[in-house]
């Protein structure tokens, strides 16, 4: 029985929400003897909001339980424990995400704007005037942004908006209607007091038009590797700095890349993981299901002077034939979505490839994936979990595979 909002050890009065022959879940209700452990939550929304349940959590136990969660699944699914277990990577407990996406939705009772995040099990929506996980410059933005959009001429025609951080911090409005003058002028002022770029992006296009006048692109930067990395609105990109620095220079160090060893990179994103790897010497060839990230990677890969770098578009989720797959590779790195890549793992371990480092976001298909390979005779070499989501359930990890012939 897994009881979301308690703690081990607590007296609570909970509700089943789901219930399955193994599997009983249930949401507490009414708090009757409170755990030694328990805080009291940062964020004033946590009741209704569906985001962060484990504010409750000391952070120490939340990473014993992201922990726990990793070993359980490769135990259940694969029958397999690394060989050595890392430290996790962590960062800020708060204050840490660079970027949001906020619904906006038009009462049709009371005709009044609604913005902010979906509530938990509910389509409906808590309006978020605090969210502690925002990086502040962000954070400080969801008053005025809600109180704006509400005097918008055109406001019952927004879509969501979304508050970026990084080198450029914006303000993205979607829009399926013409936005009027004044309420151009309106966003823009509202984005000039935050120090943030203004975009508009139409319903019918997937490119940014910047109001702000100095039409620079949504970008982060890796200090460690002296990269800059530009992206849309819709593109993938970690939102934690912090860990996305300490993750990528993790991924070099595992992979521990020769000047000259050919390394693919499958779902490959704007390039977060091949421009690295690129500068540390490698030959990459990325790969990537959207068109327009793989245009987007190779023109960060100019735009870094890393002309040794390729990227192709295919869908890494159905069978491939393609120019790149039948290439040797020393080495190879997924980055896949919460799917994971079945597909791909038994792919190269076909092609035996000597080092895989799986990066997850789903403990289940990560372990589904390292049966895949075990069987193939790959060992689990090492893993640890990396804290992108504080307070949060989410689990992330890294896994280093090595083919059995290599002793490496």
């Amino acid at each position: 029985m897994f009881v979301e909002g308690g703690l081990p050890g607590e007296q609570v009065v909970a509700r089943v929400v789901r219930a399955r022959s193994k599997l009983i879940e249930a949401r507490l209700e009414q708090l009757r003897t409170a755990s030694p452990e328990r805080q009291e939550p940062a964020c004033p929304h946590i009741a209704l909001c569906g985001g962060c349940s484990l504010q409750h959590v000391p952070q120490s136990t939340q990473l014993q339980l992201k922990q726990q969660a990793l070993s359980q699944q490769l135990e259940h699914f694969a029958g397999l424990q690394p060989e050595r277990w890392m430290p996790a990577l962590t960062g800020p407990e708060y204050g840490y995400r660079q970027r949001t996406r906020l619904s906006v939705r038009e009462d049709p009772r009371s005709g009044r704007l609604q913005v902010g995040y979906r509530q938990r099990a509910s389509s409906e929506l808590v309006e978020v005037s605090r969210c502690p996980v925002l990086i502040p410059r962000l954070e400080g933005v969801l008053r005025d942004l809600s109180e704006q959009l509400q005097l918008l001429e055109g406001r019952s025609g927004l879509g969501h908006v979304e508050l970026v951080g990084g080198l450029h911090p914006g303000l993205i409005v979607r829009h399926l209607r013409p936005l009027s003058e004044a309420d151009r002028q309106r966003l823009l002022d509202l984005a000039g007091r935050h120090g943030l770029a203004c975009y508009l992006q139409s319903g019918s296009e997937g490119i940014l038009h910047c109001l702000s006048g100095d039409g620079a692109q949504p970008a982060y930067r890796l200090d460690d590797q002296q990269l800059t990395f530009h992206f849309a609105a819709g593109d993938f990109t970690q939102v934690n700095a912090e860990i996305n620095r300490q993750m990528v220079n993790q991924a070099l160090d595992w992979l521990a890349i020769q000047p000259g060893e050919r390394v693919l990179d499958l779902f490959c994103g704007v390039g977060n993981f091949s421009l690295p790897l690129a500068r540390a010497g490698a030959l990459v060839t990325g790969v990537e299901g959207s068109a327009e990230m793989v245009e987007r990677a190779a023109a960060n890969a100019r735009l870094n002077g890393l002309g040794q770098t390729h990227f192709y578009q295919a869908d890494l989720s159905n069978s491939l034939d393609s120019a790149w797959l039948h290439q040797d590779y020393d080495a190879a790195l997924l980055d896949p979505p919460r799917d994971g890549a079945a597909q791909m793992a038994g792919m190269l371990a076909q092609k035996r490839v000597q080092r895989i480092l799986y990066v997850s976001c789903n403990p289940a298909t990560l372990a589904r994936d390292a049966g895949i390979l075990s069987a193939a005779g790959y060992r689990l070499v090492q893993a640890g979990i990396m804290d992108m989501f504080p307070q949060t359930a989410h689990v992330e990890a890294m896994a280093l595979f090595v083919s059995g012939k290599d002793r490496k």
